[in-house]
């Protein structure tokens, strides 16, 4: 069966039951939609921090392919496998955007049987979290242009406003736009453009918020532009716009509860991309999972060089955690695309190429093991065009990087394909303490983090910018140098070029433009080509998404 047609067959649990017994959650702290997903109440968490912390293990990947790897779904499975071994385990999950799901890329609530439940409700509008984000972004948008229209007062130069629109949906005509055409009725005329909402720095603000007043004064501190002549800046605040985007945004705060195929909790918030944003769910949801279980199982988009730098850099340095242990998730297939087969050709078996595209993987365990200091378990995720010698060939070569490679078949098998995986992360958190650390100092000047994460993670040679760019750098530097840096890269490659495949050393990372993020606390850097908005495929998954006859979906992926 499809993705799709497992996840319409699966018995789930009224969520309301499902929390009560498995969590202890009172039903009066849940607000449900429908049967099966409930957000929880913030009163509920902020009940919560005399309990103990669970065990915290981040799932994180080599460099995808472009046809994507299964990092959700070995999420998932490691989730369910660990209750299945008695442990009790919730897993906390970013919500999938709209894009990529009429796009190219598909949901993100796994695959096959690891998966999360109700599938076609997450991977479409959910409980209006991105609803809720993409209208308080474009309140914002909406009254910077009404005060321009209404006389101006705080001299905002309208060449210079940072603040975008967003809409939840790849769209590469809405890039570069211009709005306030049609005369003195419509405002002023301005170049304008739009992003990706899963890019807005509203999703990011969401996703490291702790509560509805931090949730305010991070909205209040969105820089919106600059004055004319003396260039001071422009916040949200001045505009008198983070009231009503917090109200906007009350209900989006709160975690949603839903559950696996097997009837496991699940937390899914928030959903920033970490090619563009820092690519992790809430902090309001992992706190909250850190105190409901016993272990916790997270992930970071995308591979190891941008969701877990990020998570780690960025997540851990806001939300005071860290992981005792990290799951590396590789594919044979994946590592044969590092070799150079091509995407038609990957499940044709080539030692050879595997053999090469190793290195992709090489490295990303030295960044975790060796520069963060985290213990790392490496899950091969099995796909049925795996041959026993190329299993062989990589559990061997891991297993001189000094650890055990563990084959999981939790796609076809659920669970129950994870145990031998779930085994080995239990054994490495009761044996392999972390000696967890930062990659570069909280203090030291935006330019030297950077180039510690190109040089340290990336293996490039130099970073290089523009003047206007590296001046901002320096400007920023001077008030906001504490703040992490995001680099916004392309996901296929450690370098900012898509087509270096491996593992390449000796690039130049080159950042094109610089956005400070100054509500979410962290500045941005885009490298390269890299988009905000995406654009669709040639052929986008909408073509095939579809209702039958008796009203189900068909076709999501």
């Amino acid at each position: 069966m499809s993705d799709i047609e497992i996840a319409q067959s699966a018995r789930m649990r009224p969520i309301i039951e499902l929390a009560q017994d498995r969590l202890g959650i009172p039903p009066e702290h849940l607000d449900p939609y429908g049967h099966y997903k409930a957000k929880l109440s913030l009163e509920y968490i902020d009940q919560l921090p005399a309990r103990p912390d669970a065990k915290l293990v981040l799932v994180t990947a080599i460099s995808p392919t472009p046809a994507g790897e299964g990092k959700t779904t070995t999420t998932v499975g490691l989730g369910d496998a660990l209750n299945r071994l008695g442990k009790s385990t919730m897993i906390c999950l970013r919500e999938p955007a709209l894009g990529p799901c009429f796009g190219v890329k598909g949901g993100a609530a796994g695959g096959g049987y690891a998966q999360v439940v109700p599938m076609e409700d997450i991977n479409l509008h959910f409980t209006g979290d991105f609803h809720a984000l993409a209208v308080a972004h474009n309140l914002l948008s909406a009254m910077i242009d009404n005060h321009l229209h209404h006389g101006n007062a705080l001299n905002l130069d309208a060449r210079q406003v940072h603040w975008k629109r967003v809409v939840d949906m790849n769209d590469r005509a809405l890039r570069d736009i211009v709005v306030g055409l049609g005369g003195v009725p419509n405002g002023f005329p301005r170049q304008d453009g739009f992003d990706i909402i899963a890019a807005s720095e509203v999703m990011a603000i969401l996703c490291l918020s702790n509560s509805l007043q931090e949730l305010k004064h991070r909205l209040g501190n969105i820089l919106v532009g600059y004055t004319r002549g003396d260039n001071r800046p422009v916040f949200a605040r001045d505009i008198n716009a983070h009231g009503a985007m917090a109200v906007l945004l009350k209900d989006a705060l709160r975690p949603n509860l839903v559950q696996t195929l097997e009837n496991n909790p699940v937390l899914v918030h928030g959903g920033p991309f970490a090619n563009i944003a820092h690519g992790c769910n809430s902090v309001v949801a992992t706190k909250a999972s850190l105190k409901l279980a016993d272990i916790v199982v997270t992930e970071a988009g995308f591979g190891a060089d941008l969701g877990a730098e990020k998570f780690l850099d960025i997540k851990c340095r806001k939300a005071g955690i860290q992981p005792d242990a990290v799951v590396l998730v590789a594919t044979v297939r994946a590592l044969k695309y590092h070799g150079g087969v091509p995407v038609a050709e990957l499940q044709t078996e080539n030692l050879a190429a595997l053999e090469t595209g190793f290195a992709n993987l090489a490295r990303h365990f030295h960044n975790l093991t060796q520069q963060f200091g985290l213990p790392c378990v490496v899950a091969i995720n099995h796909f049925s065009s795996d041959t026993d010698a190329e299993i062989n060939l990589l559990q061997r070569r891991v297993g001189e990087l000094g650890v055990r490679a563990v084959l999981s078949k939790h796609w076809a098998e659920g669970g129950k394909g994870a145990e031998d995986l779930a085994r080995e992360v239990m054994s490495t958190l009761d044996n392999e303490p972390p000696e967890f650390r930062f990659l570069y100092d909280e203090h030291a000047p935006l330019w030297d983090k950077i180039k510690a994460v190109a040089t340290k993670i990336y293996g490039a040679a130099d970073v290089t910018a523009d003047s206007k760019a590296r001046e901002q750098l320096a400007q920023l530097s001077k008030d906001y140098s504490h703040f992490p840096v995001c680099i916004a890269k392309t996901q296929y490659s450690f370098s900012g070029d898509a087509s270096l495949k491996g593992a390449p050393t000796g690039h130049i990372l080159s950042i094109r433009e610089v956005r400070p993020s100054l509500g979410a606390e962290f500045v941005v850097a885009i490298c390269g080509n890299m988009m905000t908005m995406p654009g669709l495929p040639r052929v986008p998954a909408a073509e095939h998404i579809d209702l039958d006859e008796q009203g189900r979906i068909t076709g999501l992926f």
